[in-house]
């Protein structure tokens, strides 16, 4: 079983632990870094898609990125609310080898990274639309080499990622893969609405309790119960697990 989730726009160095391997698609990496160097401050601006003061730090982080040295371990690096949720730098050493073994971190820059894979602050979303080649956009540039990077280890995909980057993974599953997609929303007139802010601290408490509790049998996530979600079986099915926020006006105790 493997389990991917998104990475995060906001970044830092964190030296509290060390990193371990260099990502696998490295050499994939550095051509994405060598087309963007070649590109003017203003092409950069309109790629990243930020203001001024965001689009001119990342500048100064292309003229000095090194990408073999001075690396923060992949899941220390990003500081999304996904990450704050899962909250892995109070994780134990076997948590922490727990998502070493299950965890995935899609990315537009470096493909896919294993949690203590060093990286360096970059920004770089997956929908960037980033001429590469004979690639017209990132999607085209990375084809199926997640997938396949992923399907090789694992015929059995949790995917707690944004469709943004789900999509790398999905649009190439077989038959022999399962995919089992967690969908964390609230209930309106029959339907399954999801906000992004909730989903993504959802996505972080369930990536917490996996590690916490060493989920290997994916069946076990129906027990996930999260600060504002639980498992809905009426609305879930065998590979796509609904839980379902509670409404402000009934609030639980489980839920304050």
């Amino acid at each position: 079983m493997r389990i991917i989730i998104s990475p995060a726009k906001k970044m830092n160095r964190d030296d509290g632990l060390p990193w371990r391997e260099l990502p696998c698609f490295l050499s994939q990496t550095e051509e994405l870094f060598r087309k963007m160097k070649e590109m003017d401050e203003q092409a950069l601006q309109k790629l990243w898609k930020c203001n001024d003061s965001i689009a001119q730090q990342n500048v100064l982080r292309l003229e000095h990125m090194d990408l073999r040295r001075n690396l923060t371990p992949a899941i220390l690096a990003y500081e999304g609310i996904q990450y704050q949720y899962m909250a892995p730098g109070i994780f134990s050493d076997k948590e922490f080898a727990y998502i070493q073994e299950h965890l995935r971190i899609l990315s537009g820059f470096y493909g896919i990274l294993r949690p203590f894979d060093g990286v360096t602050p970059y920004r770089l979303e997956m929908q960037a639309k980033l001429s590469v080649g004979q690639a017209k956009d990132l999607y085209a540039f990375w084809g199926d080499r997640i997938a396949q990077a992923l399907f090789a280890e694992s015929d059995c995909v949790v995917n707690l990622a944004s469709k943004e980057y789900s999509v790398c993974v999905s649009r190439y599953l077989t038959p022999r893969i399962r995919w089992i997609n967690c969908v964390f929303g609230e209930e309106k007139d029959g339907k399954i609405i999801e906000k992004g802010t909730m989903c993504k601290m959802a996505r972080g408490e369930m990536v917490r309790y996996m590690a916490q509790e060493r989920i290997q049998d994916p069946e076990q996530l129906r027990k996930f119960e999260g600060r504002n979600h639980r498992y809905a079986p009426e609305y879930s099915g065998e590979n796509t697990l609904v839980f379902l926020r509670k409404k402000a006006s009934r609030l639980t105790d489980w839920e304050e």
